[in-house]
This record gives C-alpha cells, structure tokens and sequence, in this order.
C-alpha cells in the first residue's frame, strides 16, 4: 500500500497564462520588437450576431418578397454639396491603398463595386490611374500622411474623405512595411523604395475642430463645393466624435469599429485599443439626432461588416450606409484555400490574415510582388466582388420585407432584440423576451 501511486488529476494551464499569451512572451524576449500583423481584431466581443430581427406576423404586415418594391438607393452628402453621391445600393467600399493592396486588387475594387452600383474609396498613397478609370463613383482618401495628395487628384474625385481616425488604430498612424515600397508606391508617395514607412496619427495642419471647419471649407472651395466631404473617426468616443464633425460641417461621417481592418499596425493596438462596432453606432446616432442632423448628415457604419443580414442590422440602428474591407479583399479571393501551402510557408494559414503587411500574399491582393500580383485576373476578381455585393443586398432586401418595410433605410431598433445582456446595452434594444433594455429600462 505504501508504494501503490496515488492517481493523478488533469493539469490544467492557468487561463491568463494560455498558450498563445506564452507565446507571445516568448516572441517579445526573443526578439525585444513588438509584434505587427494586417488584418482587425480577433478577440470574440458583442457583434451584429448578438442580434436578430423580428420579422411580421399578426402585429406587422410583410411584403410580398417579388410583388412589392423594397429600395436600396441612397444618397451620400445631401447637406453640403452640389452633386452628393448617388448609390444603387447602401454598401460602400472602403479606402484600402495602393501600397497595401495591388494595383490588379485596385482595379478590380474598382470593376466590381461600379458594376454593383457603388462607390470605392483610394486609401493612403494617392490616386491611381486605374483606379480612376475603373471606378464610377471614387472617394479620395485625404490622411494625416499626405502622400500622393495633390489638388487635381482632389478635383477628380466624387467625394473627399478626411481620415481622422481607424477602427482598428484609432489614435495611431499607419504602417507600410519597405518590402512593399516598390518603385511605383515609392514615386507615388515621395519616399525611398524599400524603407518602412509609418503614416502620421494627426494631420499637420490643424489640432481640433475648429480648424478642420477650416480645412472642411479650403477642400469645398478648391472643389467648388460640388462634392461632399466625409469626416472618418475612428471608434473611440463615437458620440462627441459625431458631434463634433457634424459642427465642423461634415456632409458624412464615417464611423470606423474596432473589427475594421488595416494593412499593419501593432497587434496590441488592434486587440487593445477602441470599442466594438456594435457599441458605437447607438452614440452616433444620438448625436445626429439630438442636432437634428439623422439622415441629413449621413452616417457610414463600418468594422467587420460581413452579410446581408449584418448590412439590415447595421441600417436598423441607425446608419444610412456599410462600408466594407476585409469583406471585399476575401471576395476577391484573399486568403483563399487554394493557397493554403503557400500560407503555411508564410507560417500562417489561410484565413489568419496575419500576412497582409508582408507582401508576399499568394493570391496577388496584398502585395507589390509583380509575380505575386499577375495572379489576379481584375476582371474576373471584380465579378467576384460585383456578385458578392449583390447576395448582400438581396438578403438584407429579404429582411427589410419580413419587416413590412418598402426601403431598405425604414428599418429601424423596434425591429430588433438582443440575445446578450451586452450586445442589448449597446445597441439599446430589448433583451429577446424581455422588454428590458440594460441601463435604459428596469427590469
């Protein structure tokens, strides 16, 4: 009996010690350089999953899905400008740049969202030929960095998008790593070939909103004020943001959750910093509302916009628009399967987006290689891309009419309920079979 073993329970590895938080520590003594990745956050929070709609029975009246119209036009930059931007459908591209995307990838952005009936937006580093050329409805990204910005680029746009901040860096600057500095993106943005390039986090020439009112009215007066300007904040403090972009004379806010994505950036500052997209719409709202501004000024929702079903739920809570990113760059063909062997050389794998700031992306999307890049066939990309954003309207065209509802934007938060205590305090609708509405209502 002495010497029979006592049995043994299972080891259990502490939860704040896991293996990749190991790892991590591991990386960071071995190297003494933080850790910087492409791509948005991958922590689990409250997301557009958390809710579900409604839909009609006895007490609300649906549509007949192919007898009875439910539109899906929408206008952009009704406040201000002469000519606001006119889209078949509430789904925008995102600005993703030259430099961080291929030229093919630019082009075929560009085919696929014109063919939808939409817009596309050029991201830092300036505007390129083909994107122009390919893109009916071009907003131009105008960034702290200031690269490739120049007057006749801004005239050729539809709409100007003054970047303040980035859902998934919101306070920080942009990063472009020097193996994707090739010889164009280096003239284009006035920078030597091959060196790391970092973006400034705030624009040089103005520190608040009053001096953006400033820059606001100098970019409508070189364009003669017939184009709208978006102001793009990051998902921060969404309601004073809102506010005070609104005040500077925004014709469009562009409101950016930490689940949007970006071409590299510090892994703490995509997983650490900003908030949930589904926490920020509900303040951005309340500020257009309370200046009387909700649906004048118009609000763009983006950060990890997938489906159909996200775009309604997106519209229900207020916003008149979605922008997508990472979305487009996997319709494209982004980490497609196919490559996974090529992936696995890159010591990922396909669907990790961990490789997006290195430049060696084997499906030719996020990389200057021109090897890499002759991979992708633009058009048959954009068609890609065309027929994606198609299915997206379709379904949330398909819940707009289980709501009873004859355009896409008469969705609204009574459509809605929450299936979490978080996701119903931040989007500010009822728990399911509850009418409770945690910090609002009592139980």
């Amino acid at each position: 009996m002495a010497n029979e073993k006592k049995p043994m329970t299972t080891p259990v590895k502490p939860w704040t010690f896991d293996d990749h938080t190991n790892s991590y520590i591991r990386r960071a003594a071995s190297t003494g350089i933080y850790d910087i990745r492409g791509g948005g956050a991958k922590r689990r929070v409250p997301h557009f999953d958390d809710l579900l709609f409604l839909g009609a029975s006895m007490s609300r009246y649906p549509l007949e899905g192919y007898r009875e119209k439910c539109e899906t036009k929408i206008k952009l930059g009704t406040r201000f400008a002469k000519n606001p931007i006119e889209l078949d459908i509430p789904i925008t591209i995102a600005g993703m740049s030259f430099g961080a995307l291929s030229g093919q990838a630019k082009e075929a952005i560009g085919r696929g969202a014109s063919a939808a009936g939409t817009s596309t937006t050029t991201g830092d580093g300036g505007m390129t030929p083909e994107e122009r050329g390919h893109s009916t409805k071009l907003v131009y990204q105008y960034l702290p960095s200031r690269y490739g910005m120049n007057p006749n680029d801004l005239r050729k746009a539809d709409a100007i998008e003054i970047v303040v901040g980035q859902g998934a860096k919101p306070g920080g600057g942009g990063m472009l790593l020097g193996q994707k500095i090739s010889d164009r993106v280096a003239e284009m943005r006035n920078l030597p070939k091959g060196i790391d390039q970092r973006s400034a986090c705030r624009h040089p020439d103005w520190t608040g909103p009053d001096d953006l009112e400033i820059k606001i009215l100098e970019l409508r007066e070189i364009t003669g004020w017939k184009i709208p300007i978006y102001v793009k904040i990051g998902g921060a403090r969404p309601y004073f943001d809102t506010t005070l972009a609104i005040k500077a004379g925004a014709d469009v806010v562009v409101l950016d959750g930490m689940q949007g994505g970006t071409a590299a950036t510090q892994d703490v500052f995509i997983e650490h910093v900003g908030q949930p997209t589904l926490a920020c719409i509900r303040p951005a709202v309340k500020a257009l509302q309370e200046l009387g501004m909700h649906r004048k000024v118009q609000l763009i929702l983006s950060g990890g916009i997938r489906t159909g079903a996200d775009v309604a739920k997106a519209l229900a809570l207020g916003a008149d628009a979605v922008s997508i990113g990472t979305a487009a760059l996997i319709a494209l063909g982004d980490n497609d399967p196919k490559w996974e062997k090529e992936y696995n050389k890159l010591g990922t794998t396909a669907g990790a987006y961990d490789d997006w700031h290195e430049g060696q992306d084997p499906a030719g999307i996020t990389t200057q290689d021109p090897e890499l890049s002759a991979r992708l066939d633009p058009e048959l990309a954009g068609r890609r891309l065309e027929n994606y954003l198609k299915v997206m309207t379709l379904e949330a065209q398909t819940i707009a009419r289980a709501c009873g509802k004859n355009h896409i934007l008469n969705l609204e938060p009574e459509d809605l309920c929450a299936l979490t205590i978080e996701a119903a305090a931040m989007a500010e609708i009822p728990l399911s079979g509850t009418n409770w509405i945690p910090g609002k209502t009592e139980i």
